[in-house]
């Protein structure tokens, strides 16, 4: 008795999923850039630098 081969099934609805997951993917990149947590990040980082003077010259 030989073994069956496998079956495949053609269904016609892998562009559909294919394009569904393209507009999700699309859309959830606008909603994070657009709601700035990717993009355009204010982290508002002050830096004050001390203040240095220069050494007084040596004299012989």
């Amino acid at each position: 008795m030989r073994d069956r081969e496998p079956t495949v099934i053609h269904t016609g609805g892998g562009w559909a999923v294919a394009i569904v997951l393209v507009i999700v993917a699309i859309a959830a990149g606008l909603f994070l850039f657009e709601g700035g947590y990717l993009g355009n990040r204010n982290v508002g980082i002050n830096v004050t630098l001390p203040k240095i003077e220069a050494p007084a010259p040596v004299t012989k």
